[in-house]
């Protein structure tokens, strides 16, 4: 197990030593295949076997499969992995532990352990490096109160890291990103730009304030997600990754039978991303996922490209977004803040309609 993670924040000096996102050529949440080819993909799979057991598998690109194992317990399990998004290999290794565990707190679920995947260039990277990202994970796994248990490490060509992880959740506890309700309030955990932080890194124009802003972000649990998951009042529930918070808000829609409208004046912002986005940095997954679901949304005329960026952003370790009955908009914020998301905001509502969003 590495050593504490609150003791190896950020070393700035280690950053410019090794620039592991030299080695790849996608990072983070923004590795995503684009939605649209996903989905093409997928909707040519044939069916598999689907005991009744099965609460939760790919019908809804829910965040996590669910399997009962009696009334009161079913086990939750899911895997995310990607190359990396920082050049520090602890930092890397950080985020990606935390955005792998993200899906089992999206499912309303208890993180139980850990498998890590690790793919590796051996003759390129010194295994100090290597090393490091593990440690990295281990850190983020042991904050959860988890070990990691296992897992399978490749010889392959370029830097990957992320983890299986299995948890417990009450199927009367269940959150998915489906069952939202017309007039139902949308809450998100965390402020949308790290995908802009990621573009500004590679080109050399990321500071250290806003490098330490997106290492908090991308490295603080969605551990809001269990009290979420045991109130009835949150109707579903789910995290904002690579598909970036249009995205993956047109999936609860598509889910739901709905449609919604946000406010992009009351979306939160990490410091600086705007101003990054009207220079012109942004990740080129961006504009992949606008191709896929721009269909779906309507944008404000007074919206520029820089908001659009934003909306599409992919967000490796994003918030979570709950919809929620307009009464517990309180006490959902109170959860957040209870566990330290200072920034988690009502951003919009559920509407009757189409599954399409409107942003004014």
């Amino acid at each position: 197990m590495g050593p504490p993670f609150d003791a190896l924040e950020m070393n700035a000096p280690d950053r410019a030593v090794l620039r592991l996102t030299q080695f790849s050529h996608g990072g983070g949440c923004g590795c995503k295949i684009a939605p649209a080819v996903l989905q093409e993909i997928i909707a040519k799979t044939v069916p598999g076997i689907v005991p009744k057991e099965l609460l939760v598998g790919i019908e809804t690109a829910d965040d996590a499969a669910v399997y009962r194992i009696n009334e009161t317990q079913a086990i939750v399990a899911t895997t995310d992995f990607f190359m990396p998004i920082v050049d520090d290999p602890f930092d890397f290794g950080a985020i990606a532990a935390t955005n792998a565990l993200s899906d089992v707190y999206a499912m309303g679920a208890s993180p139980l352990f850990a498998l890590a995947l690790v793919g590796m260039p051996v003759d390129r990277l010194p295994v100090e490096t290597i090393r490091r990202v593990l440690e990295g994970g281990e850190a983020i796994c042991a904050k959860a109160g988890i070990p990691v248990a296992g897992g399978h490490t490749i010889d392959s060509l370029e830097p990957i890291y992320g983890l299986v992880a299995i948890g417990t959740v009450d199927p009367n506890h269940l959150k998915r990103n489906i069952g939202a309700r017309p007039g139902d309030a949308l809450v998100l955990g965390k402020p949308l730009g790290v995908g802009i932080y990621s573009a500004a890194l590679k080109k050399g124009c990321l500071d250290d304030a806003h490098y330490a802003a997106m290492l908090a972000s991308t490295t603080q649990l969605n551990t809001p997600g269990i009290a979420l998951g045991r109130m009835r009042s949150v109707h579903a529930l789910t995290d904002v990754t690579g598909f970036g918070l249009l995205g993956h808000l047109l999936e609860m829609c598509r889910g739901s039978q709905a449609g919604a409208r946000i406010e992009f004046g009351q979306l939160p912002l990490h410091p600086g991303v705007l101003e990054l986005a009207r220079k012109g940095v942004a990740s080129g997954a961006s504009n992949r996922n606008w191709a896929s679901y721009g269909q779906d949304v309507e944008l404000a005329d007074r919206l520029d490209g820089a908001a659009r960026a934003l909306l599409t952003d992919p967000q490796t370790s994003g918030g979570l977004l709950a919809a929620c009955a307009p009464d517990a908009v309180d006490e959902v914020l109170g959860v957040f803040r209870s566990e330290g998301f200072e920034r988690a905001t009502a951003i919009g509502r559920i509407v009757p309609g189409i599954p399409q969003v409107t942003v004014v």
